[in-house]
């Protein structure tokens, strides 16, 4: 799971630029859309990944009136190079958080949710049955809201992915995050096979869904690299993908190697899109769930 990050810490001392190129601008949180959706996340107590893991999109979504939660805690069993959300030994689950989180989706008025979580490779089913629960608890509080998933890799157990699948959600998304190189540095812990896996495998126990990637680029990958990733994911069955920049969380995560311009995000999204993805989001502050809300418009996702 990422979103990651937040503007790197001035006089940050890595080999990582100390600026930001002058397209970086990231908006600052405010207005009446933005304040309302704070205090209703903050009351149901359910954390958010705008927050913990510093999306520079908080503004823009919060101010639209979505949110993308964060199940089962905000601490992550593994401490992957590139995220900003803490790692150690998470809590136990709490059982009331779906009906929590159901509540807020309700109170915000959510055509469109995005659930995530931290990586929980403490549990038995490595939280599936737990994603499941937040999934029927939002549909039963609204019929009508889209659910969308940014699941782990759940340790390459096909039967939390199919757990997670036969939930009423419309799109299972899994990030890949980077080129297969840079797996041992940036994702420790994750496979990159595994989480082409973990999209086939939804597309298998449910054909109907829509499945969606995510990859950060600045982290040292080359454009051929990039490219071949896109037609794995096509390979994989995989319908929605996202592309955007790495920004360094703080001075203790990897720095950035290259900033890229928007000229290159657009090509990017152009050879996406002639691989078939039915829908691309490329560009410096495009996350996982960017402008998921915008996608109802398009006809890409089924009718609940």
């Amino acid at each position: 799971m990422s979103e990651s990050s937040a503007p790197a810490a001035a006089g940050d001392a890595s080999p990582s630029p100390r600026r930001h190129p002058e397209w970086i601008r990231v908006r600052v949180p405010g207005g009446p859309g933005y304040a309302r959706t704070r205090r209703i996340v903050k009351e149901s107590g359910v954390a958010t990944v705008c927050e913990e893991a510093r999306c520079p999109n908080v503004a823009e979504c919060w101010a639209h009136g979505t949110a993308t939660f964060m199940l089962m805690g905000d601490t992550c069993t593994r401490n992957c190079g590139f995220c900003a959300v803490s790692h150690g030994k998470p809590k136990p689950l709490d059982p009331l958080e779906p009906e929590r989180l159901a509540h807020a989706v309700a109170e915000l008025g959510l055509r469109h949710v995005v659930l995530t979580s931290v990586d929980r490779d403490d549990l038995p089913d490595f939280g599936a049955a737990h994603f499941a629960a937040a999934a029927r608890a939002v549909r039963r509080r609204v019929p009508a809201c889209e659910i969308e998933v940014l699941t782990p890799d759940f340790q390459g157990a096909r039967a939390s992915v199919a757990t997670v699948a036969a939930a009423p959600i419309a799109v299972y998304n899994h990030n890949l995050e980077t080129v297969p190189r840079l797996y041992k540095r940036a994702r420790a812990g994750a496979r990159y096979e595994r989480s082409l896996d973990v999209l086939r495998w939804a597309r298998e126990e449910r054909p109907e869904l829509v499945t969606k990637a995510g990859l950060m680029l600045g982290l040292g990958e080359r454009t051929d690299e990039v490219l071949a990733v896109l037609r794995d994911l096509r390979a994989a069955g995989c319908d929605v993908v996202t592309i955007g920049q790495y920004l360094r969380p703080s001075r203790d995560h990897l720095p950035v190697e290259r900033y890229l311009h928007p000229s290159e995000f657009e090509e990017l999204g152009h050879a996406a899109r002639a691989l078939g993805f039915r829908h691309v989001e490329s560009g410096p502050l495009v996350r996982s769930s960017y402008h998921a809300w915008s996608h109802l418009n398009e006809g890409i996702f089924p009718s609940p």
